[in-house]
């Protein structure tokens, strides 16, 4: 597995930091994300050589579907983790832990992919072998902490103290395999498809909301929605919908929230969407516009820094109840750049009271995004790189400052803002000056 050396160029380092970048930058991440993940891999396969040699023959045999598995969200995120907890020797074993011995089940599902004939013990987790970026054989009363996946010139198996046949197109249910399905959405000639992670103990580092595996009704209803979605991003938000078809790979489910639709990302996870039940088209196509934000900034940030380290500091931010680092102020910032672009375009073609609050969204986030731009900017813990980057942000929220937006809209987003402050305030014993953006806190 060879390495690259990634750069961005000029022209696509300021088309990210404008907001955008198309589907050219975010191919370029991609890229970047592709290498950091190998570069962990064999961190790690130092400690655990023989599924080392099974992944690398995978390689030789088939490098497309080692790339497939390597790319798999919940790999790059047990990888980082593991790498650094063998790093800094804090390293956890059994079940939940960050053990190298996973490295086992990555190059298993590498080989599966492959069609190569291979042998190799697996570690068992959560009641079952895992195979990340395909799905979990379930051996139902197997008392073994691990289990022989293998494939010898017929389909693969999984052999515990019982078989499970692992189908040929692994992303399909089966006895006893619980496949990560897939979902398409295609308009305009144009095609979406995103697995759907709902098993892997590593889908979503740190989500405390990661919902059990959805039933088939309920991908039906996903599936759904991102039909409506990537029609609704194909017409009227195509930089969006070029961005998520080559940065976004995966959807992670989180439990419902009763009157609210969350959302979230990982830096150890790119190219993952962890959300609850998408209510409607546009909501859903909103969330693809935060969270690409987040991803795209989160891959650039591996590449060069943009911040130097700004100490305990603390500072309000128009979108979080609780006071933020500066590097959660800029990824918020960042996001909010997508959220303001988005309601932008989507106001053109609301009617009535949508059409209004759309307004009213755009206004809030564009005030938001433009306030906490500037607070980054005034920081002084910017890098050179950091100060052109958010300058590009800042260029383009002040092009939306000639938007023409209803006095009605204008109320209506500014009592949403006074009423977050006051609830931030509340909440945190503490009184911000005036700035939209945010303020600095002591820590």
């Amino acid at each position: 597995m060879s390495l690259k050396h990634h750069i961005i160029p000029d022209e696509h380092f300021q088309a990210l930091g404008s907001g955008a970048g198309g589907a050219a930058a975010a191919r370029l991440l991609l890229s970047a994300q592709h290498s950091k993940h190998v570069l962990l891999i064999h961190g790690v396969g130092r400690v655990a050589p023989e599924a080392y040699r099974l992944l690398s023959e995978a390689q030789r045999h088939r490098p497309e579907a080692v790339a497939a598995v390597l790319r798999h969200p919940a790999v790059g995120a047990w990888a980082w983790r593991t790498y650094h907890a063998l790093a800094y020797r804090a390293l956890a074993t059994g079940s939940g832990g960050h053990s190298p011995a996973r490295l086992a089940a990555v190059a298993a599902a590498a080989a599966v992919r492959s069609g190569m004939d291979f042998e190799i013990e697996v570690p068992a987790e959560e009641g079952g072998i895992m195979l990340p970026s395909l799905g979990r054989a379930v051996l139902v009363g197997s008392a073994g902490s691990s289990a022989t996946v293998r494939r010898a010139g017929g389909p693969a198996e999984v052999i515990g103290d019982e078989t499970v046949r692992i189908p040929d197109d692994p992303h399909q249910d089966a006895s006893g395999w619980q496949a990560l399905r897939r979902l398409e959405a295609t308009a305009h000639g144009e095609t979406l498809s995103l697995c759907v992670d709902d098993l892997d103990p590593y889908r979503m580092p740190g989500a405390r909301l990661a919902a059990d595996r959805l039933s088939d009704d309920e991908l039906a209803v996903w599936g759904e929605a991102l039909r409506r979605s990537w029609e609704l991003m194909l017409a009227h938000h195509r930089t969006v919908a070029e961005e998520v078809s080559v940065a976004t790979s995966v959807l992670t489910p989180l439990t419902d929230v009763p009157g609210d639709q969350i959302s979230g990302s990982s830096r150890e996870a790119f190219g993952c969407v962890a959300l609850s039940t998408p209510p409607d088209a546009t909501t859903l196509a909103l969330t693809f516009a935060h969270e690409v934000q987040h991803g795209k900034l989160s891959a650039v940030l591996d590449v060069l820094p943009l911040l130097r380290p700004s100490g305990d500091r603390r500072y309000y931010a128009p979108w979080r109840d609780d006071p933020r680092p500066l590097g959660g102020l800029f990824q918020g910032a960042y996001a909010y750049v997508g959220v303001s672009g988005f309601w932008r375009r989507q106001r053109r073609h609301e009617r009535g009271e949508a059409a209004l609050a759309a307004s009213a969204e755009f206004y809030r986030w564009w005030e938001a995004a433009e306030g906490a731009t500037r607070v980054i900017a005034e920081s002084g813990f910017l890098t050179p790189p950091g100060e052109r980057f958010v300058a590009r942000m800042a260029g383009t929220l002040n092009a939306w400052r000639e938007e023409e937006v209803s006095a009605e809209a204008v109320e209506k987003a500014h009592r949403d803002a006074a009423a977050h402050r006051r609830m931030w305030e509340e909440r945190n014993g503490m009184v911000t000056p005036s700035s939209p953006g945010g303020a600095t806190i002591p820590g």
